[in-house]
């Protein structure tokens, strides 16, 4: 196996011409990965009206109007909310000592999942 190389050491050994534009699409990507929205903001972008999300999540428009004000919505919520709108709800977490990690939810075992639920006696 040969030795590992730091990134750094390759960038530098590149034309400054070179070195510029790989900064350039660095400094890029960075800016869309630090693009902050709000609920409202994705919808409005997406050029969906709240009756739509509302439709689309069985719940009346007041509610969408609520959920986007809210200040601390639940994260179920918003999957669903992020889903209706036809994408992906994804949760990055960052700490000062490490590299961003995705945080996923617990899964359950494949056969727990697979097997319907019992019906409970009354």
């Amino acid at each position: 196996m040969r030795g590992m190389i730091a990134v750094d050491d390759v960038i530098t050994s590149l034309p400054k011409e070179r070195q510029k534009k790989i900064g350039a699409r660095g400094n890029e990507l960075l800016a869309k990965v630090q693009k902050r929205m709000t609920l409202s903001e994705i919808r409005k972008g997406r050029k969906i009206s709240q009756t739509k999300m509302a439709e689309a999540l069985g719940i009346g428009q007041m509610q969408i109007s609520r959920l986007e004000k809210r200040k601390d919505p639940r994260l179920s919520t918003m999957q669903r909310t992020i889903a209706a709108m036809g994408g992906h709800l994804t949760v990055i977490v960052t700490f000062p000592d490490q590299e961003p990690v995705v945080l996923v939810t617990s899964q359950l075992p494949e056969k727990a999942a697979a097997s319907p639920k019992k019906k409970r006696r009354a």
